[in-house]
């Protein structure tokens, strides 16, 4: 599990890159709005850089899962994560 996000004020996301067939792979670029840092995982609500940041590393696992799944679904669609995607945290901790 390697998070490589980077915050991208310009569009409200954090962007991070995930491997669908694991390393040897392509690489595909991910985001994750915003406000689903903020509302499902804790980040300052005043969108500080580093929050941001430190929230998707610190759920990498939980948001990796779900980047990977909204892929495998449909892999032509860009891959954009909003607080819809995660419903409650805690039942998405407990179900890993």
């Amino acid at each position: 599990m390697n998070c490589e996000a980077i915050h991208c004020p310009d569009t409200g996301t954090v962007r991070f890159a995930i491997y669908p067939d694991g390393f040897d792979g392509p690489r595909i670029i991910a985001r994750i709005s915003e406000r689903a840092l903020r509302e499902r995982f804790g980040a300052d609500a005043d969108a500080d850089e580093a929050s941001l940041i430190g929230a998707c590393q610190a759920h990498f696992g939980l948001i990796e899962t779900q980047a990977l799944a909204n892929y495998a679904a449909t892999p032509a669609v860009p891959v954009l994560l909003t607080p819809a995607d995660f419903g409650r945290v805690d039942a998405l901790a407990e179900a890993l």
